[in-house]
């Protein structure tokens, strides 16, 4: 069994991304990073992305509306940044609070400047497969996951386990992709789907993400199997200062002996997306400087 390392896969494609910064002349790429209230996971999330950016050099601009902001003022805000020609890429930190309509939020963002990958065009170019557009960030890091670990999706059976806008209907379809990498069989499992563990078993590759914590169990997999695992779920631990672990969809230690290779949980898919984000960022920032 092999892990499958986040962090330094990561690392790698931030080093890329510094290097390339440093290229640009004139102003370096921005991005504008919007949270609303204090959501604690959020003021985390939103402070490792500043960090990483300024790493690359890219540019934060950081956006505190209250929690108490209006979807029309947030609406206007966003057509303020839209419109704004020195920012390139716009985040709105998830979760919103429950009276903004958080689909409504991302079809507001401009699409060129869509560095999250949820507005509608830019979905829509992932099924279309046109390379224009940006991909969401963690089914794109998934993707850069299996890439540069060696693994070929042609012709394999990749099963995905849910159907969210963020994960799993994105990842998808670029696995469903005619292109290098790509080319596979897609399976797609729900809340819904009956005989899980029979389709799962099918799996030469396994994405899960599905927001269960453990839920992914020795007898849901085959031999040989590659896992990719999504999942982030806190964990009552008494033993931690915090009084929680973070764990994966994926009962780790029960499938972990049957993979070829797996992502541990933390240190796999989390970091990519941070990176991704980045990514995209300063593809927003090449294609609208030309």
């Amino acid at each position: 069994m092999d892990l499958i390392d986040g962090n330094q896969i990561a690392a790698a494609i931030i080093a890329e991304l510094k290097a390339e910064v440093a290229s640009f002349p004139g102003r370096r790429p921005c991005i504008a990073l919007v949270r609303v209230g204090d959501d604690p996971a959020s003021v985390s999330y939103v402070k490792k992305k500043e960090k990483t950016a300024a790493e690359i050099g890219i540019t934060s601009r950081i956006i505190l509306p209250p929690v108490t902001i209006s979807q029309a003022e947030l609406f206007a805000l966003l057509d303020e940044l839209n419109g704004d020609d020195t920012v390139d890429g716009i985040l709105v930190q998830s979760p919103l609070p429950k009276h903004i309509d958080e689909v409504a939020v991302f079809r507001r963002v401009a699409p060129e400047k869509d560095v999250d990958g949820f507005n509608t065009l830019n979905l829509g170019k992932v099924a279309q497969e046109d390379g224009t557009g940006f991909v969401a960030c963690t089914p794109a890091g998934i993707m850069e996951l299996l890439a540069r670990s060696g693994v070929d999706l042609k012709g394999k059976h990749v099963v995905v386990l849910g159907r969210s806008l963020i994960v799993g209907k994105p990842v998808a379809l670029l696995a469903l992709q005619k292109k290098a990498g790509a080319n596979a069989t897609v399976t797609v499992c729900h809340s819904a789907t009956t005989n899980l563990p029979a389709i799962t078993r099918q799996a030469d590759v396994l994405i899960a993400a599905i927001g269960r914590a453990g839920f992914v169990t020795a007898d849901m997999v085959k031999p040989g199997v590659v896992v990719i695992d999504v999942g982030i779920n806190r964990v009552p631990d008494a033993a931690k200062k915090t009084g929680y672990r973070l764990t994966g969809d994926v009962d780790f230690d029960a499938v972990a002996p049957l993979c070829a290779r797996i992502t541990p949980v933390p240190g796999g898919v989390g970091p990519m997306t941070v990176a991704m984000l980045l990514q995209n960022t300063v593809k927003a920032y090449r294609q609208r400087r030309r």
